[in-house]
């Protein structure tokens, strides 16, 4: 009998040092009486958050990555991976593929981590997509230009959050953006560390898709699509940068129109070959119907998945480590009360100063918590440079409308000093 049956379950948690995540995913697994062994890129932090086992790790080197998580396997067997972020999709694909663990195929995880692959694959499978064209920032933006469709946006292959994703109506802005979008992949190239992988200085170009937005967060069963939540984005997003601000759900649209954006949810992760696992999506609707925006072989980002509770009170990060060591979930369904989360937006760029109104912001009716993410003292960066955003409100009500309300109130009462 493997020491793995005698004791309680492995699992191995990949945490990026920068993930807003790694809290809520080792609460979830002391309720669930599971060893976690986490890795990160940095020694301290992964000893900070786990004591007991630790490893330090390389996500942008997959193949050597899963090599060192084989040679630990050997001698303290893993039940499961999971990897938190996009950063750790593939390592944790390759890895478990290795282990021989229950994983989606490789080139699914890689074409959830490239906008290109992405929008080809699903191209050549039959799945709709916008006209979409690949480009290297080294190209001429004039002979670039002659090839793009106004509006469009362009987005660099690989980067999360909106980063770096800007709409263009005309040759100008489209010119403005593209030098914008060469100048911040540069940035990010001369930042990052000699021996980790930078990001492809190539950028998608496709035409803008006008619309209301959602985001659909999902759990593959054996290639079954199993909707978690739809959240809907109240606030526009129609550029020229695209910071998301609200998250609310239930959604109110008809259940006409959310089974159209379930359905092209499902139809683009077959098409991906995803079938195992949490996914998440953003999707457009408009006149002509839903359009799969992203998906990703990951839940949800930030700290967003607090907004949703099941059963009995299980968070998704405890569905999520259920689901991969193959425990059974009584159910998949939501709480009844609505929930929703406010991803505060930077206003401008500097050094943050002083938070005002939290006390008065906690007090709005339905808020349940104000999480502000980056310290005093700690630089703030506008999209579509930024990165982070200043902080989370979450509130939860009976209705949507209440939990709105309640999100936009609390966030007008706060007043950050941002200084020069």
């Amino acid at each position: 009998m493997s020491e793995q049956s005698l004791e309680k379950p492995r699992i191995l948690l990949l945490l990026p040092t920068r993930t807003y995540r790694a809290t809520d995913f080792l609460a979830a697994a002391m309720k669930l009486n599971v060893e976690v062994v986490v890795a990160s890129e940095e020694a301290a932090t992964t000893a900070d958050l786990s004591p007991r086992d630790s490893l330090v790790l390389d996500f942008s080197t997959p193949e050597a990555a899963t090599q060192t998580i084989v040679e630990f396997a050997q001698t303290h067997p893993i039940a499961a991976i999971v990897g938190v972020d996009d950063d750790t999709t593939l390592l944790a694909t390759t890895a478990s593929e290795s282990l021989g663990l229950p994983h989606n195929p490789v080139e699914s995880a890689k074409a959830t981590r490239d906008k290109y692959r992405l929008r080809h694959t699903l191209a050549t499978r039959g799945v709709a997509c916008p006209k979409f064209r690949r480009f290297s920032i080294c190209d001429e933006i004039a002979e670039v230009s002659k090839h793009v469709d106004y509006p469009c946006v362009i987005k660099p292959l690989s980067l999360s959050a909106s980063r770096g994703v800007i709409r263009a109506d005309n040759p100008n802005e489209f010119s403005d953006a593209f030098r914008r979008v060469a100048t911040l992949l540069h940035a990010i190239e001369k930042a990052a560390d000699p021996d980790t992988e930078s990001p492809r200085l190539e950028v998608l170009v496709e035409d803008y898709i006008p619309g209301i937005e959602v985001a659909l967060e999902g759990i593959l069963l054996d290639g079954e699509l199993k909707t978690l939540a739809l959240f809907d984005k109240p606030d526009p997003l129609e550029g020229p940068f695209f910071e998301e601000t609200l998250y609310i759900t239930p959604s109110r649209l008809s259940p006409t129109i959310q089974n159209e954006l379930q359905s092209t949810t499902s139809e683009a992760a077959a098409a991906l070959g995803l079938h195992h696992g949490p996914v998440h999506a953003e999707l457009r609707y408009n006149a002509d119907g839903a359009h799969l925006i992203e998906i990703a072989a990951r839940t949800i980002g930030g700290l967003c998945s607090r907004t949703l509770r099941f059963g009995t009170g299980m968070s998704l990060e405890e569905l999520v480590i259920r689901h991969a060591i193959g425990q059974h979930v009584e159910t998949l369904d939501r709480e009844k009360q609505a929930a929703g989360v406010m991803m505060i937006p930077v206003p401008k760029a500097g050094i943050l100063g002083e938070v005002r109104g939290k006390t008065a912001a906690r007090k709005v009716d339905g808020v349940t918590e104000v999480n502000i993410t980056i310290p005093i003292g700690g630089e703030v960066v506008p999209l579509p440079e930024g990165a982070r955003y200043l902080g989370f409100i979450f509130a939860s009500a009976e209705t949507p409308e209440v939990v709105e309300t309640a999100l936009r109130e609390a966030h007008r009462r706060l007043e950050f000093v941002i200084l020069a």
